[in-house]
């Protein structure tokens, strides 16, 4: 009883600072605690949860113990993140989106393929990847090549679609004063239509982050060696090591925050006329 009052006592003052926080004119340090203190008085009121009912460690571990388990299987953790991350989800990342990048230039220079290959499109980016990994994994067999098929089929779509958009994302009228300076399809595309795309391709980069991270994961349950972030999820479960779980899942979640920032800055670098990154 006692852990469950020190929850209920974290959870009310982190609360009452994130409120006064939050009162406080905005800035970069505001804006850095506000999710900092939220995200460890959410760790430490699982800590109180699970020690003060007793919950067991099979059903659902203690940060404590899952922090532990952690340290004592770094080596682990990063063969299994080598193996996942930047054999697999990494080389399925670059090849899907060069592959979607340079078939939204065909789509939008042939009009036939925008009419034909976009309704297969999205017709392919409906298909659910708990049925096409095993499918893959046959095809290109149990290494990490197979999932970078499956990231490749996850992302090629979204980048597609968001690439394809943003070339049209330039108006009738900026158009024809390029063509007054007598600029032909590929110096528009270059000065003009790509800066013009470059938000909606991020958001596209963006979106296959996440995507990619879980292809990845996802096409490991079903066949791989003896390593890698799937395998260790679906053979720690079978032997009810949750710890360890847990600890990947923590590894997983570090990883696609890490990438989807570094992307976001990328945008922010890339994009910065476009009034979403004015302050």
């Amino acid at each position: 009883m006692n852990w469950l009052i020190a929850g209920a006592l974290i959870w009310a003052l982190g609360w009452y600072v994130n409120v006064r926080l939050a009162a406080l004119p905005k800035s970069r340090v505001t804006s850095l605690l506000v999710p900092v203190i939220f995200g460890v008085t959410l760790i430490i009121i699982w800590e109180c949860v699970v020690r003060g009912l007793q919950i067991q460690q099979v059903l659902l571990p203690a940060p404590s113990v899952i922090a532990a388990r952690f340290a004592s299987s770094t080596s682990i953790l990063w063969q299994d993140w080598v193996q996942t991350v930047l054999k697999g989800m990494m080389s399925g990342y670059v090849i899907g989106c060069l592959a979607a990048f340079l078939t939204a230039l065909a789509v939008d220079r042939f009009d036939f393929l925008k009419r034909g290959l976009l309704p297969v499109g999205n017709f392919a980016a409906a298909l659910p990847i708990i049925g096409m990994a095993p499918i893959l994994v046959m095809w290109f067999g149990f290494d990490w090549q197979s999932k970078a098929a499956v990231v490749v089929v996850m992302i090629f779509f979204p980048i597609l679609v968001n690439t394809v958009q943003g070339l049209a994302a330039s108006d009738a009228m900026q158009r024809d004063l390029m063509r007054t300076y007598a600029a032909g399809y590929w110096k528009t595309l270059f000065k003009l239509r790509l800066p013009m795309a470059l938000p909606f391709i991020f958001n596209g980069l963006k979106i296959a982050t996440t995507l990619a991270l879980i292809g990845a994961i996802v096409a490991e349950f079903f066949g791989s060696p003896i390593r890698g972030m799937g395998f260790r999820i679906s053979t720690s479960v079978g032997q009810l090591a949750l710890d360890l779980v847990w600890a990947e899942i923590v590894v997983a979640a570090i990883t696609g925050a890490l990438f989807y920032g570094a992307v976001a800055l990328l945008e922010r670098k890339w994009t910065f006329w476009h009034p979403s990154q004015r302050s």
